[in-house]
């Protein structure tokens, strides 16, 4: 067994946030509730955005834990690698397209 940064046991702790600030963690957990409530995008649609958006901000707790309801929602092993992909896709982007803002930079200052 190794020692992991993140503790997988701690994302049962999760709840616990409201301890040290009832007041804020409360309105919290409402609006988290009110997001993954049926609407205009399904239970199950909202699951793969939640993967994905996962891996994009690389919170191993929401991998766990979007991981494990995907795939209780039916969604397949197949479904979750493209929302991840998509995901990769976006975050390569947005890197790349920070290269304009050296791109400028470098017009600049050759002037």
């Amino acid at each position: 067994m190794s020692n992991t940064y993140y503790d997988p046991k701690d994302l049962r702790k999760f709840g616990k946030i409201s301890e040290w600030n009832s007041e804020l963690g409360d309105k919290f957990f409402d609006w988290y509730g009110a997001v993954f409530k049926e609407g205009a995008l399904s239970a199950r649609e909202k699951s793969l955005i939640a993967l994905a958006v996962s891996h994009t901000v690389q919170c191993p707790y929401c991998i766990d834990a979007y991981t494990k309801d995907a795939l209780e929602r039916g969604i397949s092993k197949e479904e979750m690698m493209e929302a991840v992909h998509v995901s990769g896709a976006i975050r390569g982007g947005a890197s790349l397209v920070h290269s304009v803002q050296m791109m400028n930079k470098v017009e600049k200052l050759s002037m």
